[in-house]
C-alpha cells in the first residue's frame, strides 16, 4: 500500500481513473511523520463517505487512518454499524466481522499474520461501535484481552445503537432519553476502561475527537505499545448528532462539552510499567524533550 508497492503500469497510466492516479500520487503511505494534518488532502483518508453530514464518526475515522503508524501493513477488523459504510471507501485491507465477533476474527487474523510474515509487523486494529464493543461482543472483547491478544480495540462511543433507530447500549448515560428508550438508562455507563486496565490492557485512554493532536499520540502509542507488550484500548466519543437532537454543526461542540473537567470523557490515560518501559526506547528524545521541559 505505499508508493514503493503501488504503482501505475505506464502502458495503462492514461486510462486509469483520474481518481486512481491521484491516489497512489498523492498518497500519505511512505510518507515520514504523516499524521491527522493530512486529513483533506489525501484520497486515501476517506475523501467522501456515507455517513451523515457534519457526523463526529467520519472525523474520528479520518484521524484514525491519518495516524496508522504502518497503514501499508496494517488490517482493521470493522463490525455491523455505521463504521461498515466507511470502510468501503477506506484504502487500508480491512475485513468485514460479524456483528461482536470483531476481537475473536482480529486474533486469528494476528496469529496467522505472525506465522505468515514470521520477520515483518503487521498490525491488527479492531474498530466498532459501542453495541459491538460492550454488549454483543463483550465476552469475545474481553477474552482477547485475557489471552493478551497484540492489537489494538477502538471503540467509537455513540452512548446508543445510532443507525438502528435509538436503542439504549451499556455505554449509554444513565438517564438519557433516546427514541427507543422512552423510559431513559436506567443504570451507569459500563465503565469499560477501568475494566480495560483490569483486564490485562497496557495502554487505556479514553477520550473525545475534539483535539486531533491528543487523538493522534493515542492512536500511534496504543499500536506502538500492542505491537511488543500486549492489548491495548481507546475509547473515542463519537456523539450521533442525529439521535440526540443535534444540528450537524454541533458535533464538535458537542464533544468539547463532554470532556471538561469531571464530565463523562474528561481525558483519562493509562499506561502499565512496561508499556511506559517501551514508549522511552521508542520515543527517547521526546521524552527527554519532555523531561526537560519539566525541569526548567
Amino acid at each position: 500500500m505505499s508508493k514503493e508497492r503501488i504503482k501505475i503500469n505506464q502502458e495503462f497510466y492514461d486510462i486509469m481513473p483520474v481518481e486512481y492516479q491521484e491516489l497512489v500520487e498523492e498518497g500519505t503511505y511512505g510518507k515520514e511523520g504523516r499524521g491527522w494534518k493530512d486529513v483533506g488532502e489525501s484520497k486515501e483518508l476517506i475523501e467522501e463517505h456515507s455517513l451523515c453530514a457534519g457526523c463526529p464518526e467520519s472525523i474520528a475515522f479520518r484521524y484514525v487512518l491519518a495516524c496508522l503508524p504502518a497503514p501499508e501493513d496494517t488490517i482493521m477488523v470493522g463490525s455491523t454499524g455505521c463504521t461498515s459504510l466507511v470502510f468501503p471507501h477506506v484504502a487500508v485491507h480491512n475485513i468485514h466481522s460479524l456483528f461482536g465477533n470483531q476481537n475473536a476474527v482480529a486474533s486469528g487474523l494476528k496469529r496467522a499474520l505472525s506465522y505468515r510474515f514470521p520477520d515483518k509487523v503487521k498490525d491488527v486494529v479492531v474498530l466498532a461501535g459501542d453495541g459491538a464493543t460492550v454488549d454483543i461482543g463483550l465476552d469475545m472483547t474481553l477474552q482477547s484481552w485475557f489471552r493478551q491478544e497484540k492489537f489494538t480495540t477502538i471503540c467509537f462511543d455513540n452512548e446508543l445503537y445510532a443507525n438502528t433507530g435509538g436503542q439504549s447500549s451499556g455505554l449509554m448515560q444513565k438517564g438519557f432519553v433516546a427514541k427507543m428508550a422512552p423510559a431513559g438508562k436506567k443504570f451507569d455507563k459500563v465503565p469499560l476502561p477501568e475494566i480495560a486496565k483490569s483486564s490485562g490492557c497496557h495502554y487505556v485512554v479514553k477520550m473525545t475527537v475534539s483535539k486531533p493532536n491528543r487523538v493522534e499520540k493515542a492512536i500511534r502509542e496504543a499500536i506502538l505499545v500492542a505491537r511488543e507488550v500486549g492489548p491495548t484500548y481507546i475509547q473515542l466519543y463519537t456523539p450521533c448528532i442525529l439521535e440526540i437532537g443535534k444540528q450537524m454543526m454541533e458535533g464538535l461542540q458537542e464533544m468539547r462539552d463532554s470532556e471538561g473537567p469531571n464530565k463523562r470523557f474528561e481525558f483519562e490515560e493509562y499506561v502499565s510499567d512496561e508499556a511506559r518501559a517501551y514508549l522511552d526506547t521508542v520515543n527517547p528524545k521526546k521524552r527527554k524533550r519532555k523531561k526537560a521541559i519539566v525541569t526548567k
